[in-house]
């Protein structure tokens, strides 16, 4: 008889990071199965934790029963359980946050404090000050606390008069609506509506109303409107019992107030169809393969997505859509519930926990069998998955930076691989890891070379900012890009504007000659520091002033860098006064629906010009933009990150891809200070395949990914000295244990060394084969654990990082 469970409890630490066994009581035995949330206690609290296994007996002598289960049925099924443990090997992470990263936020634990009075002992017994608030027994501690009474409370809990109880609250309220039902049989209606006195008019015309509805429930709105009655009236119908009233759980849908226009597959082009068909194979034949589908903006990947699970839905299996998290444009919910109707679950950041829980429980529930959402939407509680789609796979959105730091990509091919489905990785400029893993035939790969429509890339112009000032155009924008402005203005025709303020710092850089200040022991643009009005490279640590003069043409004109989104709407709003204009950044789209809401009525030709930053380059489809400008270029490429040049490249190429996808042919105008640099040039000619070649060299110079793979330690601690302190012990402790073939760089301190008042320091470890590597990450932790967590050292490691700062 398995009455022991093995429960994780909901304490991310490492002396908890393990299995801990409790007694399921006897009331319980057969109902509480792992993957289930239970109440248990803990030490002097009570919390939640999920069953991972039942067993026989135990190694501990004296068991604690659990108090109760949290869920009737598994939130987390014989997969998901499965894949928490690699999760925690393969991210060095704590099983709990594994556990926890796999399900919506609504149903994340939140603890109450609570003071009872112990048995036997009566309210009188308490000191004066306190009685009122415990007349029921209870209290809150929040409400002691307020009071200013906790000092008094402590001393009774020591005398045994009070006692502390944590209260598990599952934040999950599910949203119920009052239904009334006719409680008597629809032919004995009219004779019960007959006996009715005289007076009771309106109660017999809502009898006879539901004579012709005999099966079907109403909420007392409904009633009231569709039977011309009131509240009063349906009350006493239900008194007399002729009405009953029931509870019935309902979805919030957050897309109810929509309609969504029902469309059928579109004819393939030959292409699409020689791209689909190894699919569609491994779709039949239920086989493991990883695809990079690589296809130019505009090429029609979304319809290989759509007819793909199309196949899938056909064998009665499920499929996975992930998109980065600002693509999740109403454009693309449209296209996924446009074809497949309710049979579709959402979930993105915009949704409150409320719907978001919703959505997930229709998965859940099996109600629907394709989930379109951003990164966490891999884990959507399927058990039999057909296919996994990654749209623009090279979105760092996909990776996690908090724990569990997890990348999406490998959660979804740990996932394909378990269930004997392929995954397809679609982008238009796939991440150097995938192409270079789709040459060696780790991935096979699936070209799509030519537009939709046959319609031709648009037409690129770069222009050089430094070549304007030196023709005394001090303006944000060039001469070219305003005259096209303007005659989109006239001829009606929409532009949208991309402004990248997305950089952490900003940079130097001299407005006559484009010379930007370096650091002479890295390759790496200074970062201009206000507070100290100095410039410091953040790799290094090198420091030196503002210069008075650029070094290197002796003008004056040099400048600190940076114009936000606000500025451009000002500027453009002098100039173009009768220009109707949407911004979108993160200010303007903080409220609920106000994203969606912005981009439907630039869709309806109620502004000339959508003026955004990152949100913006990315799943937008609309057929009246034919000019598409890039106000800087250069924001990501001065950041020091390896990555800087793939990231302009792979932006500079989506934003372009959003002019011209229809019959009016497309222009994009590119201003930079920097026209020489390759991913600046490669992207205006929409040739990836020579950037990868170029960016290749670079990566193989540096040590780079794909050529090796990186790993990085961040300690951080309120004492600098500490940290250098320590961060070097660790990095001893770490070159000491791994292969001579491995680099280890560091410590140093983090590109941005304080954070929150607290010094950073980091290790960068870069590998090609490392079979030590796991376990010497998980000692250090577990050695730091004992020596420092006390004095408030964090240790972070990242494997695989995306944000190097």
């Amino acid at each position: 008889m398995k009455n022991v469970a093995s429960v994780i409890v909901d304490v991310a630490a490492m002396q908890t990071d393990r299995c801990f066994d409790y007694l399921i009581p006897a009331e319980w035995t057969g109902s509480i199965v792992p993957g289930m949330r239970v109440v248990v206690p803990f030490g002097p609290r009570k919390v939640q934790g999920f069953v991972m296994e039942l067993k026989e007996k135990s190694e501990v002598a004296k068991l604690k029963p659990i108090v109760e289960p949290m869920d009737l049925k598994p939130v987390l099924n014989n997969e998901l359980l499965t894949m928490a443990d690699w999760l925690t090997e393969h991210t060095l992470c704590f099983k709990i946050s594994a556990l926890q990263a796999m399900l919506p936020a609504a149903m994340k634990a939140k603890y109450e404090k609570q003071l009872v009075v112990e048995k036997d002992i009566h309210v009188e017994n308490l000191p004066e000050p306190l009685r009122p608030h415990f007349l029921k027994g209870t209290a809150q501690w929040k409400s002691i606390e307020a009071a200013g009474l906790l000092p008094l409370a402590q001393k009774e809990v020591k005398n045994g008069i009070l006692e502390v109880v944590y209260k598990v609250k599952g934040k999950t309220n599910k949203k119920i609506i009052r239904k009334l039902y006719l409680g008597i049989a629809p032919e004995t209606v009219e004779t019960e509506a007959s006996a009715l006195p005289a007076q009771a008019k309106k109660q017999r015309d809502v009898l006879m109303f539901w004579k012709d509805h005999a099966d079907k429930g109403f909420s007392v709105k409904e009633l009231s409107e569709r039977a011309g009655t009131t509240a009063s009236t349906i009350q006493s119908l239900v008194k007399k019992g002729l009405i009953v009233q029931q509870d019935e759980e309902i979805y919030r849908d957050p897309f109810e107030d929509r309609t969504f226009k029902q469309t059928t597959p579109l004819p393939l082009t030959d292409q699409q169809g020689k791209a689909i068909t190894p699919i569609l194979e491994k779709i039949e034949s239920g086989i493991q393969e990883t695809f990079l589908l690589y296809g130019v903006t505009g090429s029609g990947k979304t319809e290989i997505y759509l007819q793909s699970i199309q196949r899938v839905l056909e064998q009665g299996k499920e499929a996975i859509v992930l998109v980065p998290e600002i693509a999740l444009t109403p454009q693309m919910v449209n296209r996924f519930k446009g074809r497949f109707g309710n049979e579709v679950a959402v979930l993105h950041s915009g949704l409150s926990s409320g719907e978001k829980y919703d959505e997930w429980r229709k998965i859940e529930r099996k109600e629907v069998r394709v989930v379109v959402g951003a990164r966490s939407a891999v884990f959507a509680p399927f058990e039999n998955l057909g296919i996994i789609i990654i749209d623009e796979e090279h979105e760092t959105s996909y990776k996690q930076e908090e724990n569990p730091r997890y990348h999406a990509r490998d959660v979804a091919i740990w996932r394909s691989e378990y269930h004997g489905c392929p995954v397809v990785l679609g982008s238009a400029t796939p991440s150097l890891e995938s192409f270079a893993r789709a040459s060696k035939g780790v991935y096979t790969r699936l070209n799509l070379d030519k537009r939709m429509n046959d319609g031709p890339l648009p037409s690129v112009d770069i222009v050089d900012m430094r070549e304007e000032l030196r023709e005394g155009n001090r303006s944000m924008f060039s001469r070219n890009l305003f005259e096209k402005l303007e005659d989109r203005l006239s001829k009606g025709e929409q532009t949208v504007l991309f402004l990248n303020r997305r950089g952490h710092s900003s940079f130097i850089m001299c407005r006559d000659c484009g010379y930007v200040v370096q650091c002479p022991n890295c390759d790496i643009s200074l970062t201009y520091h206000r507070f100290s009005n100095g410039m410091k490279c953040h790799y290094c640590g090198y420091e030196e002033r503002v210069p008075e003069t650029c070094p290197e043409c002796t003008s004056e004109h040099i400048r600190y860098f940076g114009t936000g989104t606000q500025k451009v709407e000002e500027e453009l709003t002098k100039l173009l006064p009768q220009a109707r204009i949407i911004r979108m950044d993160v200010d303007t789209t903080t409220r609920k629906g106000s994203h969606e809401r912005l981009l439907t009525s630039f869709g309806e030709g109620k502004a000339d010009i959508l003026l955004g930053t990152q949100m913006i380059a990315k799943g937008l489809d609309f057929p009246n933009i034919t000019l598409v400008g890039v106000l800087s270029a250069d924001t990501m490429l001065h950041i020091p990150d390896f990555r800087s040049a793939e990231k302009t490249f792979q932006l500079l190429t989506q934003v372009s891809g959003r002019a011209g996808r229809h019959s009016l042919p497309g222009e994009v105008v590119i201003q930079t200070y920097t026209p020489e640099h390759y991913s600046v040039e490669l992207a205006s000619n929409h040739d990836y395949e020579r950037f990868y070649e170029q960016e290749m060299v670079m990566r193989k110079m540096g040590s780079y990914p794909p050529f090796y793979y990186i790993s990085l330690v961040t300690i951080s601690h309120e004492d600098l000295m500490k940290v250098v302190d320590v961060s070097e012990k660790m990095t001893g402790f770490i070159r000491s244990r791994l292969s001579g073939t491995t680099k280890i760089l560091g410590p140093v301190a983090s590109p941005i060394p304080r954070i929150k008042n607290r010094y950073r320091y980091q290790c960068l470890i870069k590998y090609k084969r490392e079979p030590r590597l796991a376990e010497t990450l998980k000692t250090l932790l577990e050695q730091f654990h004992q020596q420092y967590a006390s004095q408030g050292l964090t240790v972070s490691i990242d494997v695989n990082p995306y944000v190097m700062m």
